[in-house]
């Protein structure tokens, strides 16, 4: 593991060489403060990052396998120039001091189950006509794939994809689910240190869908959007992605 070169060079770089990005500046301060905690508590190995474009919309799909995953992709993100403003579960905000930070930060709640759920889609559209990024878990959830591959996605990232016209940027990880293993929180496993793989890809072509809303074309591109992600898992992990894809309601890969 793995079969691309991978490099820690970037990682050890001062953020305010790599990222000049405008951003809130309470998002500049914990992005400061965590990026060089998880430097020292892990290693990192990542490709990519010039593929994260350096200014303008962009939409980032990424894998979701740990609780501890959005400081090792954040970390990569921020380091390649760009801040992140996740799609995040309402319990976070509801969360003392978390869901100040959160907020302060410029994050997007997303309620889900509830009829509040478009307002997440809604944000995250404005967001991007102001130039700035999204980071989306395609999966909606920390994957249940007991082998930890990407799982059936949800529709949301294809909706914003195709209202918008950003470019979707396929991410891959793995390593944080070595930290903290499955969808518990649980105190983290930092020794010995872990090594977080991270990788962004090529844009993923859903231009012969734009101006569409319809299920079929939010399921293909969704599909694509999925597809792409696995493919750089697969590359990371160098391994086969199984056939099939983990679906929640049925408790098994169809």
């Amino acid at each position: 593991m793995p079969r691309a070169p991978m490099s820690s060079t970037l990682a050890s770089r001062p953020l305010k060489e790599v990222n000049t990005e405008d951003i809130e500046p309470v998002l500049r301060h914990v992005a400061g403060t965590l990026g060089r905690l998880v430097r020292v508590l892990t290693h990192q190995r990542w490709a990519g990052s010039e593929k994260v474009p350096k200014s303008g919309p962009a939409i980032f799909a990424v894998n979701h396998i740990s609780n501890f995953d959005p400081l090792a992709y954040g970390h990569f993100l921020i380091w390649s120039g760009r801040y992140p403003r996740f799609l995040a579960k309402d319990e976070i905000f509801e969360t003392p001091v978390l869901g100040w930070v959160a907020r302060a930060c410029g994050q997007i709640r997303v309620d889900r189950g509830t009829d509040r759920a478009i307002e997440a889609v809604h944000a995250a559209n404005a967001a991007l006509s102001e130039g700035k990024t999204v980071s989306v878990y395609p999966e909606g959830t920390i994957t249940a794939d007991p082998d930890g591959w990407p799982m059936q996605p949800r529709t949301g990232a294809a909706r914003i994809a195709l209202a918008t016209r950003a470019p979707v940027i396929p991410v891959g990880q793995w390593g944080a689910n070595h930290v903290m293993p499955g969808k518990k929180l649980t105190y983290p496993r930092l020794f010995p240190r872990k090594t977080m793989y991270v990788k962004a890809g090529d844009p993923v072509d859903l231009s012969d869908l734009y101006g569409r809303d319809d299920k079929e074309a939010l399921r293909e591109a969704s599909r694509r959007i999925i597809m792409a992600i696995t493919d750089i898992v697969a590359e990371i992990r160098d391994e086969t992605a199984p056939e099939g894809r983990w679906d929640m309601r049925h408790g098994a890969r169809v």
